[in-house]
């Protein structure tokens, strides 16, 4: 076994060390990420046993470099609370795998454990956070760095390395049925976010991760959100212009972080698979970038090359080539042998790839302390049980209000109905572990907890998408039989067994007998609410009980209905396990909501797309039989009390492209005061559009914001600072400029704000 603790080496040395002292085949086995993980143990009546799958791999390559979902649970893998890994034994099984390949291999190279971690960990007895446009709509990057610090502390107790975390998908298409992982339509509030996302799982940069800390593998790169038609997986039909502007500046963002980790996205650009982009991956990413980490592939995205290159080793050597340095299930990998001993591609392109690999397990601490110490735990579950419930509370927007709420906790009888009143699945969004179901807290049971003193009674009325009309009647008949109803409905990403799913753990379809109508491949034509849904809350409404609507659901719907009869209407994405309480504290005034959207909410399906920042390029943007605007803007969002801005001030109002590139900026300042009666937290968002440049510009552009609270009557004045990477362009020269000519600003919100010029002299 190699000594690879020497003292005083630098990781590149003790990488280096190790490097030349392994064998072909001991390389290809550190770039594979061939196994699932829940195939690699079993549970018996007195523990765990690793089965013969997993030892035989270990054999094949002298070694595993990365396992992939040891502790995964959903009806994909079939892992639940009777055959899975509980937390308390999550540290022990993870001893288990790392022991037996230090014991059974020639170098003993520890294995990284990967993860799913796209809102908490997909493993049992895990954290589950609101999904990714819930946190987009939080507009609060330091809340989140908070959530993913703790959600990191609970996976890396477990024993697991590399968190695998959607933060690259930029939403263009409501349709797609992943709109629940992305933050926003937006690159910078995305960027923004996934900068808290490296701050809080992988802490402070250096040459070994701290403890509790972890590598996110960052998701995917690139352009996943801009699929044609809103198709999962479906190729970007974009320029490299719109490519840099929209879909890359979160991964920008992350490498100034410290991204050590990234995954290549299942769609093509232009015609060309992002796992065999060599321009994508090698030259913008790693060369322009300096991105130094590692490029995971998705899950059997490898296979598909072979369509490409008919045949699997010629397939291998043009990802490894093209810069993918680690597999994930595909059948292509294990192929890499081969190609390197017929010539497809050079034993030092694998090197390069086993490089970044062993990196990252000396920077996890791999080497010099593989084991974790047994039931090792969380610190401060509590304290992340809160962090969860104020991320859920700042998630929630308010769309429309005609003075019903906040709601008196006086009401002698209130009706609770829909199909996402009390289901704790449909709360909580796709990758999503089995629960203990007193983990969640639904708006049935939030309500209760809140309105003590009320008789709460629940009809769920009927299903997401089901056409059966059987509980209509009930919950009708209940609504008029209340002082007030709360009608909860919105989508279910919530898979069953009843799914059929592909090797990638997608959906291939659903039998009609499941209520799921989002999540990964569940792409909508149609993003009106499902089943009888609107029917339910029409004849609700027709009783005359006072109504408030609370959408749960992981995509905007086009809800043009509800938004001109409905008088309260909240929008809550897929809350997660504190969801119910955080949306109760709001309909009951407990909680002033501060959520804002972070996408546009479209009138129709046939209006898309319907994104803010579209190009002002002169065209019409009305359709002859529709509006060209959104429902709702990006940006929106009500309060209980009232914002007014004043005295917007540039202090520098012209300042020269040599001069901001030195680094100055323009420093811009606003009064906001709460002119209302209640606290609360106000978004103050800064847009920019330019009014003269090489390239057709957008109509406004999100260049900065700030999330502050303010008590009622307070005054305070909030600044931004604009440099050269706001005001830059890709040019029509194809690189980054900095442009002469006027900006202009407007800060504000949605519904109110005010303007100012710049000039780049």
């Amino acid at each position: 076994m190699v000594d690879s603790n020497t003292a005083n080496e630098t990781t590149y040395d003790r990488v280096e060390t190790l490097l030349a002292n392994m064998t072909l085949r001991e390389k290809v086995g550190q770039v594979n990420q061939k196994l699932y993980g829940w195939e690699v143990y079993s549970k018996t009546d007195t523990g765990y046993e690793l089965t013969e799958n997993f030892k035989e791999h270990v054999q094949r390559w002298d070694g595993i470099g990365v396992l992939y979902g040891l502790f995964r649970s959903d009806p994909w893998s079939a892992v639940n609370f009777e055959n899975g890994i509980t937390e308390e034994d999550s540290a022990e099984v993870a001893n288990m795998i790392q022991q037996y390949v230090k014991e059974h291999t020639r170098l003993g190279i520890p294995v990284l454990l990967s993860e799913e971690c796209s809102h908490g960990h997909q493993g049992l007895d895990s954290m589950i956070t609101p999904v990714n446009l819930g946190i987009g709509a939080t507009w609060n990057p330091e809340l989140h760095e908070k959530l993913m610090a703790a959600v990191a502390e609970e996976v890396r107790a477990k024993g697991a390395h590399l968190a695998l975390v959607s933060t690259l998908d930029i939403l263009r298409d409501p349709r797609w049925g992943r709109s629940e992982e992305c933050f926003s339509e937006d690159p910078y509030l995305a960027s923004r976010l996934t900068e808290s996302v490296l701050k809080g799982m992988q802490g402070e940069q250096g040459d070994v991760i701290q403890e509790g800390k972890m590598v996110p593998v960052l998701k995917h790169f690139a352009a996943q959100g801009n699929g044609t038609g809103g198709k999962n997986a479906a190729p970007a039909t974009i320029g490299e212009r719109e490519l840099r502007e929209i879909h890359l500046p979160p991964m920008v963002a992350a490498i100034r972080s410290g991204a050590l980790a990234c995954m290549a996205a299942y769609n093509e650009i232009d015609g060309i698979s992002c796992h065999a982009n060599g321009y994508l991956l090698n030259h913008i990413l790693r060369e322009e970038f300096g991105f130094k980490g590692a490029v995971m592939a998705d899950g059997c995205a490898l296979d598909n090359l072979v369509a490409l290159t008919q045949s699997r080793e010629r397939a291998a050597a043009l990802a490894l080539e093209n810069g993918v340095d680690i597999s994930l299930w595909d059948d292509v990998y294990i192929t890499l042998e081969s190609a390197v001993e017929t010539g497809l591609v050079s034993e030092e392109k694998l090197n390069e790839a086993v490089r970044r690999v062993l990196t990252l397990k000396f920077k996890m601490g791999l080497f010099d302390q593989p084991l974790l110490e047994s039931l090792q735990q969380q610190q401060d579950k509590e304290q992340a049980r809160n962090i969860n419930l104020e991320s859920a509370r700042q998630s929630i927007v308010l769309l429309k209000n005609e003075g019903i709420l906040p709601l008196s906790k006086d009401f002698k009888k209130i009706a609770i109905i829909g199909p996402n009143a009390d289901s704790v699945y449909n709360q909580l969004g796709d990758y999503t572990p089995f629960q203990r179901e007193e983990d969640v807290i639904t708006v049935l049971k939030g309500i209760k907890s809140l309105a003590k003193e009320s008789e709460v009674a629940y009809e769920k009325g009927c299903g997401i998408r089901s056409g059966d009309p059987e509980g209509l009647e009930k919950a009708v008949h209940l609504a008029g039989d209340s002082d007030v109803a709360i009608v909860v409905l919105g989508g279910s990403s919530a898979r069953n067994f009843d799914a059929q799913f592909d090797l990638n753990g997608a959906v291939v379809n659903t039998t009609g007998e499941e209520e799921m109508d989002c999540g990964e491949n569940v792409d909508v034509a149609n993003l009106e609410l499902g089943g009888l849904q609107l029917e339910l809350l029409q004849k609700v409404m027709e009783t005359g009980t006072p109504t408030v609507v609370v959408l749960i659901q992981g995509r905007p719907h086009a809800i043009p209905w509800i938004a001109e009869h409905a008088p309260a209407i909240l929008s809550a994405w897929y809350p997660g396990q504190m969801g119910g309480q955080a949306i109760a504290e709001i309909l009951f005034g407990d909680v002033n909501p501060s959520g804002r959207l972070p996408v546009s909410i479209p009138r129709s399906s046939m209006q898309l797309p319907v994104y803010y920042n579209y190009k002002d390029g002169g065209y019409k943007k009305d359709f002859f039989d529709m509006s060209g605007n959104a429902l709702y803007p990006f940006g929106f969002g009500l309060s209980y009390t009232e914002f007014n801005y004043e005295n917007l001030l540039v202090t520098k109002p012209t300042i020269s492209a040599d001069q901001l590139l030195a680094g100055e900026t323009f420093s811009i300042t606003v009064d906001v005061t709460n002119k209302g009666n209640h606290d609360g937290y106000e978004v103050i968002q800064l847009y920019l559009k330019g009014k003269g440049s090489s390239i057709t510009r957008r109509v406004k552009e999100l260049k900065g914001f700030k999330k502050v609270w303010l008590a009622a009557g307070e005054t305070i004045e909030v600044t931004f600072e604009l440099g050269a990477e706001e005001l830059q362009v890709f040019s029509s020269r194809n690189t980054y400029e900095l442009e002469p000519g006027l900006f202009e600003i407007e800060v504000g919100n949605p519904v109110t704000c005010l303007n100012a010029i710049l000039k780049i002299g």
